[in-house]
């Protein structure tokens, strides 16, 4: 059981890192691109991501890592001790409170409102800007947050697979 402890926390390490990736890019150029174009085109353009997004192979990766992250931490908090315990608890955590909460509680509604909108309205144009500067900062906590759980799950991979 342990060695595939250590394997699943190596994918679970992965997995984030490649959730990372994908909010990175919008945190560092996706975001910039749209909110330089005409108010309405970058509008516009964004509500399609959203709407794609569904579709997609990193939804299924973004959502999946909830409940293996939350059970998984459940399983060090009845099995493991010492770092490798503590590292997977708070990857898990960590995951859930500014990763998946954030995503929930902050960039969907934000995405939610934006769909309604009609891009060439006045009403439009206002809320995109607001939408720009704040939907790209809570993006940054999203990108820190998988950062920080592939760290840890792959420090705890480490431990473990040195145990």
């Amino acid at each position: 059981m342990s060695i595939f402890i250590v394997y699943l926390c190596l994918a679970i390490g992965l997995a984030a890192a490649l959730v990372a990736g994908v909010f990175q890019s919008f945190s560092d150029f996706v975001m910039a691109g749209l909110t330089r174009a005409r108010s309405s085109g970058g509008m516009e353009s964004m509500q399609q991501l959203n709407r794609t997004v569904f579709r997609s192979i990193f939804i299924g990766l973004f959502l999946l890592l909830m409940p293996v992250t939350l059970g998984l931490a459940f399983h060090a908090y009845q099995s493991l001790e010492g770092t490798a315990r503590l590292l997977i608890i708070s990857a898990g955590m960590i995951y859930a409170v500014t990763v998946f909460a954030v995503t929930l509680l902050g960039n969907v509604p934000m995405n939610q409102r934006l769909d309604k909108l009609d891009a060439d309205s006045a009403e439009g144009e206002a809320y995109w800007r607001f939408y720009g500067r704040n939907w790209t900062r809570w993006n940054h906590v999203r990108t820190l947050g998988s950062i920080v759980t592939a760290l840890l799950y792959l420090m705890a991979a480490v431990q473990l697979a040195a145990a």
